[in-house]
């Protein structure tokens, strides 16, 4: 964006006025206009997809009255959810109750001021912009937390301290899955993270070598655990504490803890895309700056959705584990393993400074014989079950 308003003052616009004041004018527009055009309509839609979804798979029906094909269905859940009564318990204490899910949900907007949408599409470009990202989802913790020690309810108390021991235990693989991007790309800028890549597959860090391919995957795991998504959603798990943190919680209180947590499935997409993705990468196609934009913030969008797509296939099929699963997954398994991927990454960069073109090409190959190979699979189950598939949409 810094371009763009560098461009508008060099052409004439905003003639005497500071350009710190046009920085900082432009940068909240902008914000405004990505909150409430952008963020904000796309979470009703992730959660009206998201259970058709899960529909789908488990052989359901799903959403399917409120509007054509039910797509009106978050619409009509958030107005319920804003007409509803909001309690406050006696007992609570009321500042901190009221106050948390504010909190929460403020973490989740401030992490798209650094979310690199195109090559101009970005709030603020930090030269700190992970690092910025991975402070502001860890106030999440804050916010659960604060909630369920406020409501003074046993069942949020639990669900906040779980919370707190899952999401601090796992920023430490996933802080560790960041390191190697940031040894190859010699930066935490976003935007440069993403220029170093390519829009080839295979000039992604995903596949620049076997230790980044296990980060990427190492960072998507972690990024589930700290979102509190099945299968780690032991924070609010229904079946032993009610609803966990958010169970005092009514109205529209309540609906802004899953408008975070459903709306931080995209934001684990756009990380795992900048990282590992390359990005808004695409062929230079035209010399139109504009149109070049849109294209670059379609397939962004597209390979950010795509692992928001992956996480409610997740909660559609595997059972959430156990308090001690959890943890002993975090410190005995990907811990270790993500020291060993930042040494790996180092050593290679010590034998190939340039990076082997060759071991690109194989990492690539590799991954497509294992997708290909993951589909037989399923479709085997699929025809050896031999369930009754029904493929109309309007179900």
């Amino acid at each position: 964006m810094q371009g763009l308003f560098d461009r508008l003052m060099a052409d004439g616009w905003f003639a005497g006025v500071p350009p710190d004041v046009v920085y900082t004018a432009g940068m909240l527009a902008f914000g405004l206009v990505l909150v409430f055009g952008f963020v904000m309509p796309m979470v009703p839609i992730t959660v009206w997809l998201e259970r058709r979804v899960w529909s789908r798979i488990q052989s359901r029906i799903g959403p399917n009255r409120v509007g054509p094909q039910g797509v009106l269905q978050g619409i009509a859940d958030g107005a319920k959810n804003i007409l509803k009564e909001d309690i406050v318990p006696d007992a609570a204490d009321r500042p901190l109750f009221l106050f948390a899910p504010y909190l929460l949900v403020w973490g989740f907007i401030a992490t798209f001021v650094v979310v690199p949408f195109s090559s101009s599409l970005i709030i603020a470009d930090l030269n700190v912009g992970i690092l910025y990202l991975t402070a502001m989802t860890a106030l999440s913790v804050v916010g659960v937390l604060m909630a369920g020690w406020a409501s003074n309810n046993k069942w949020s108390l639990l669900g906040g301290i779980r919370s707190a021991a899952q999401v601090i235990s796992y920023e430490i693989p996933a802080g560790l899955a960041i390191i190697p991007v940031v040894l190859l790309a010699g930066t935490l800028s976003m935007q440069d993270i993403i220029r170093e890549q390519g829009w080839a597959p295979w000039d992604w860090y995903a596949f620049h070598n076997p230790f980044t391919f296990i980060a990427a995957l190492i960072f998507y795991v972690s990024a589930l655990a700290e979102a509190n998504r099945t299968p780690f959603d032991i924070p609010e798990a229904e079946s032993e504490l009610v609803a966990g943190f958010a169970t005092e919680y009514s109205g529209m209180r309540f609906a802004l803890f899953f408008l975070a947590e459903w709306g931080t499935l995209y934001v684990i997409g756009a990380v795992m895309t900048t990282l590992f993705l390359g990005g808004w990468h695409v062929p230079i196609w035209t010399d139109n700056v504009v149109l070049l934009n849109i294209s670059q913030f379609v397939v962004f969008f597209l390979k950010s959705y795509f692992w928001a797509f992956v996480a409610m296939w997740l909660r559609a099929t595997l059972p959430r584990v156990r308090v001690d699963q959890l943890m002993s997954l975090c410190w005995k398994y990907l811990v270790p393993i993500g020291f060993l991927n930042i040494v790996g990454t180092a050593v290679l960069m010590v034998i190939w400074p340039q990076g082997n073109s060759w071991l690109r090409y194989l990492m690539f190959v590799a991954f497509v014989v294992i997708v290909v190979q993951f589909f037989r699979r399923v479709v085997f189950h699929i025809r050896r079950a031999r369930p009754e598939l029904y493929f109309n949409p309007a179900i």
